[in-house]
């Protein structure tokens, strides 16, 4: 059976990034995983937390386009949060039909404890590198994102960096 080594000259698979990015998103999840698991909750509400605290005041239809869901398992995981304090809707000013989310104090609260040692990983493993690194691990992350995605970055300013 082959290891990593010997496939890494017989192939063009960049396994190494592949299994550096398995270990990094692991051990970027793992903390919050805990956090989330004591409230019940999963990634699926971690991911709704972050974008309302991004966006406070996010359509529905917004989250289900970036989030690439269904509207039944969004429509979970939203009533679990709002249920439990953490997320409230709101009727929009110009379509009253509009779902408008934001996070309540709780949820914010919620999001900051969640985003804590992400943060703090992030941080660390930049600062440990040059200067320009934190722009080129942007541009990276950009870079594996279907281009079709891009004008969402850059709607929610998570381009402006670059």
């Amino acid at each position: 059976m082959a290891d990593i080594n010997s496939l890494a000259g017989s192939t063009s698979l960049p396994l190494d990034i592949m299994g550096l990015f398995f270990f990094a998103y692991r051990d970027f999840t793992g903390d919050a995983d805990a956090l989330l698991e004591r409230q019940g909750f999963g990634r699926a509400h971690h991911r709704v937390l972050y974008f309302v605290n991004l966006r406070p005041g996010m359509p529905v239809a917004d989250l289900l386009d970036i989030l690439k869901i269904t509207k039944q398992s969004l429509a979970r995981v939203l009533r679990q949060l709002i249920d439990n304090g953490y997320i409230e809707q709101r009727t929009g000013h110009a379509d009253r039909r509009q779902r408008l989310l934001h996070a309540t104090d709780k949820g914010r609260q919620f999001f900051a404890q969640l985003s804590a040692t992400q943060a703090s990983r992030i941080d660390g493993a930049i600062e440990a590198m040059p200067p320009e690194a934190a722009r080129i691990v942007r541009q990276f992350l950009v870079g594996m994102v279907d281009p079709a995605d891009r004008p969402v970055l850059d709607r929610l300013n998570l381009t402006a960096k670059l």
